[in-house]
């Protein structure tokens, strides 16, 4: 039985990051090389607000804990990154981002954990 939950976790959690990727590379339509920060590798102050903005829209999303999130922007683009605790989380935090004001682009890096490994 336990296997047969793993097995099923192990396609859940492949068919998101497989989503995840595939629209974080399909809606990349701003070439990083041309935006000013993204060649400079140092956040303006504007990234800094925008990525604060994501962080809060996240914090305020019902039942969604921020804590093991981490939020980068530049240029418009935003990087999630670390892990929550439930599979559709994943793909919740990349249209929670996508519905910021500034948003251009979401790389969904986030990954899924449980607790006890």
């Amino acid at each position: 039985m336990k296997a047969c939950n793993v097995v099923n976790l192990l396609v859940v959690v492949g068919c998101v990051t497989l989503t995840s990727n595939v629209y974080a590379q399909a809606s990349d339509a701003m070439p990083m090389a041309s935006s000013p920060a993204a060649s400079s590798g140092k956040a303006t102050p504007a990234d800094k607000k925008l990525a604060r903005d994501v962080r809060k829209a996240l914090s305020k999303t019902p039942n969604f804990n921020v804590s093991n999130v981490f939020v980068k922007a530049r240029g418009g683009v935003v990087t999630l990154s670390g892990s929550v605790p439930d599979g559709p989380q994943i793909q919740q935090a990349a249209e929670v981002a996508k519905g910021v004001p500034g948003v251009t682009s979401v790389s969904n890096h986030l990954t899924l954990y449980t607790k006890g490994y």
